[in-house]
């Protein structure tokens, strides 16, 4: 657990702002998303700080961490620019009320339809990420008669040190145009097509990143590549350097504050700028994406303790009433978390346990050999750092309904996502008329 005046011990209860957490499970149920607003706001106003210390540049929060209007909202208010990667990420931002030349559209495919989506919503840039793209988008562009901002996603061939299925910039990712093959007559193309400008180059090498020498390799490797477009003749105004930096989910990680986080932010723009100097560049208008570190740790599963099953000598098994369907990262990635039973947060963690899901799958376990204090039917469990990649990637597995959302707004508590009904579940059911 990475304590904060948000989220801390107090009497043997865990509190999250000014609430008990097994007040909160008890007012709202469980399973429960939590997610900690004046945590949020603490890194987005730290993150938009650093990257303009050095220059003039912006922070676009990647929806795809977790997307839901009031958060928008929350970002947008605090300077965040947005990453969107389909059309229903960018309808929810509309809904927010960002503004739409804040916007970037990314996606390795995006579809015909996302494509006039973001054209007709004004955005400020498409993250140009295939051949079949530049085609589709300069000719939905000349229909409307606009010229639309882009930038082209390139890959440095920098291997992030990290899990092999969120690295994105290693040989042969699905992501980008290669900057020692094709990257350059992409370039050149886009830059002689009447309906699009090119603005410049984005940039991503993995996620749950702390090795920062690897952003250091991939700057040096894109400047490199800048300065060759700039002997043909081609500018690059901004320089968007992506987002993929590392958390804390167990005690193997470093507990960083908001401002240590924003420390990464403030290293990769300020190389990048001194990188661009070196090297006889206009200095780029810098962009980063950071989604995870900005509302990762801001997030707090709560749970029921169901059955116990114990194995001696073998395994523990805590059940709880959520699982895979709101949390698939262990199951997707062996994902690790911390946890600790909320009642009883002043106890010792003196059990290793695994905490098994309810869904009728062997392998749907919330995590493996974790410490935890001594877990009883009725108890109210925490799991931390769950506000990236949880709700954002949940399902309806086994017709459970996804679980709601709740923000904490220091005495201030409210839904932002409404529990899901039975009736949800079966809204878009139908039985064709032969069958009726």
């Amino acid at each position: 657990m990475n304590t904060r005046d948000t989220l801390y011990v107090k009497d043997g209860s865990l509190y999250i702002g000014a609430f008990r957490a097994t007040e909160l499970a008890e007012k709202f149920g469980t399973p429960l998303y939590v997610m900690d607003a004046q945590y949020i706001a603490e890194v987005c106003d730290a993150f938009v700080a650093a990257v303009n210390k050095s220059g003039e540049g912006a922070v676009a929060f990647a929806n795809k961490a977790f997307a839901a209007v009031a958060t928008a909202k929350l970002a947008a208010a605090h300077g965040l620019w947005f990453d969107v990667v389909s059309g229903g990420e960018l309808y929810l931002v509309q809904n927010a009320g960002a503004d739409m030349k804040k916007v970037l559209f990314h996606g390795n495919n995006k579809t015909p339809r996302e494509i006039d989506e973001g054209l007709d919503a004004g955005i400020g840039y498409f993250v140009i990420d295939s051949l079949n793209e530049i085609e589709l988008l300069d000719k939905k562009a000349g229909e409307r008669g606009v010229v639309q901002d882009v930038l082209v996603r390139v890959n440095p061939g920098v291997s992030a040190h990290t899990y092999e299925a969120v690295m994105t910039a290693a040989p042969f990712s699905k992501f980008g145009f290669d900057v020692h093959g094709d990257a350059a007559d992409v370039i050149k193309d886009i830059a002689s097509r009447k309906h699009l400008r090119f603005c410049g180059l984005h940039v991503h090498i993995g996620s749950q990143i702390y090795d920062h020498s690897s952003y250091d390799t991939a700057i040096d490797v894109v400047t490199d590549f800048m300065r060759g477009l700039a002997a043909d003749g081609i500018t690059t105004d901004v320089l968007d350097m992506g987002g993929g930096y590392g958390i804390y989910y167990t005690d193997e990680d470093p507990k960083f504050t908001p401002r240590r986080y924003a420390y990464t932010v403030e290293n990769i723009a300020l190389r990048a700028r001194e990188k661009s100097a070196e090297k006889g560049l206009k200095q780029p208008f810098i962009i980063v994406e950071p989604g995870r570190s900005i509302v990762g740790e801001a997030g707090i599963t709560l749970y029921t303790v169901g059955a116990v099953k114990d194995f001696p000598g073998v395994r523990k098994y805590v059940a709880v009433d959520g699982g895979m369907f709101e949390n698939p990262r262990y199951a997707l990635y062996e994902s690790r978390y911390s946890a600790m039973i909320a009642n009883k947060a002043d106890k010792p963690a003196d059990e290793v346990v695994t905490i098994a899901g309810k869904c009728c799958e062997s392998g749907d376990l919330i995590g493996k050999d974790m410490p935890l204090q001594h877990a009883e039917t009725g108890d109210i469990l925490a799991v931390f750092s769950t506000g990236a990649y949880n709700y954002s990637m949940a399902s309806n597995y086994n017709l459970n309904a996804v679980p709601p959302v709740v923000l904490v707004d220091g005495d201030k508590a409210g839904y932002i996502v409404k529990p899901q009904t039975y009736r949800d579940l079966l809204r878009n059911n139908t039985v064709p008329e032969w069958m009726k």
